[in-house]
């Protein structure tokens, strides 16, 4: 009888250490398994990066004309405009709305000129700072540190959205839409939720856009704000 009872209690001593041990077990296969999910998405993350990157990189620079659809948050239409831009690596952009207000962003590499002849002014910034707000700049040229600030997704073969990890960033996503090599299309979305849509048209990618362009020269009279 005695022999019984220890046979027993071993018994139950063993199934109750299962029982603690069961979840156990299943949680660290669990967490094993969470580790090689983050691992993976991290992996793939990467891989769309670089494709983007070199899609980027394959084009040397190209101009175009294009027209700019401006929607609210609520989807409302508010404004039209059309314009010229051109890009060059590394880091040089030249963007110029024509209507219906002219204003011109121009990057010469070092510095990011904002001129407005309306009212004016003209603001210059560092341009290795100003990619938070100006994300254009992510296509002529970024280093490795600052594409680590953005994960970029992929939603077909030929469109890639590149999401903002800045909390304070006043850009959050642009998406850009490729026929071959060529960017045709791309979006910008701020952090107020609007969105504009800009179509490019006349492509010219075979030529590159001469250096002068990127060159900018502060006009007599504006009011200069210098944030470099």
């Amino acid at each position: 009888m005695l022999k019984k009872l220890v046979i027993t209690s071993v018994i139950k001593s063993a199934l109750a250490l299962s029982a603690f041990a069961t979840p156990a077990i299943i949680f660290s296969a669990y967490a094993a398994d969470k580790v090689e999910t983050q691992t993976n998405v991290l992996q793939q993350d990467a891989a769309i990066k670089s494709e983007l990157q070199l899609k980027l990189t394959a084009v040397k620079g190209f101009s175009s004309s294009f027209e700019q659809q401006v929607i609210d948050a609520d989807g409302n239409h508010i404004q039209t405009a059309t314009g010229k831009l051109a890009v060059k690596r590394p880091n040089l952009i030249y963007w110029e709305t024509l209507a219906p207000d002219e204003t011109l962003v121009v990057s010469d590499g070092k510095t990011l000129w904002f001129y407005n002849p309306f009212v004016e002014q003209v603001s210059a910034f560092n341009a290795e700072n100003a990619v938070t707000n100006t994300p254009i700049l992510l296509l002529s040229g970024l280093a490795d540190e600052q594409w680590a600030q953005y994960q970029v997704k992929k939603s077909n073969p030929d469109e890639f959205t590149i999401v903002s990890l800045d909390q304070d960033a006043q850009v959050k996503k642009l998406h850009l839409k490729f026929v071959q090599q060529d960017l045709v299309q791309f979006t910008v979305e701020d952090v107020t939720g609007q969105l504009s849509h800009f179509n490019l048209e006349n492509i010219e990618s075979n030529t590159l856009p001469s250096d002068d362009l990127f060159k900018f020269d502060l006009p007599e009279g504006v009011d200069f704000d210098d944030q470099r």
